[in-house]
């Protein structure tokens, strides 16, 4: 059986326009909110929001979330691939992207509560050096 797994990111028009993230994790998506255009160079970082778990069927996902529903608006497959999990562990996953925008070594770092990060489901996205 193969390591690889599904991701997707989904260029989101809600209320702020952001990215989400979405990595096959243990039969569902586990999700981050990315307020910028996820990197695709090396030393660059995002803050990475996680948010709810999604089902695997939400991959497919494009159209418009409905005025009222909860992340209403526009909804877009911004990439689509596979991932090869490295290292997953509760505050650090480290993963292979090989996507049409995102391909490379990846890895999503929880960040403790401090100065403009008082959320506790913060994280930093960032490309790794090959």
């Amino acid at each position: 059986m193969s390591n690889n797994r599904l991701f997707v990111v989904q260029k989101h028009y809600a209320s702020h326009l952001h990215y989400d993230l979405r990595l096959e994790i243990d039969n569902v998506l586990k999700s981050w909110a990315v307020p910028k255009t996820p990197p695709t160079e090396v030393n660059v970082k995002r803050l990475a929001v996680q948010t709810e778990d999604h089902p695997l069927s939400y991959a497919d996902f494009e159209g418009i979330i409905a005025e009222g529903l909860y992340g209403a608006g526009k909804v877009e497959i911004w990439d689509k691939g596979t991932f090869k999990p490295g290292k997953i562990e509760a505050n650090k996953i480290v993963f292979d992207l090989n996507g049409k925008k995102l391909k490379g070594k990846y890895a999503l770092i929880k960040i403790k509560p401090t100065g403009k990060y008082k959320g506790e489901n913060n994280w930093l996205l960032f490309k790794r050096k090959p």
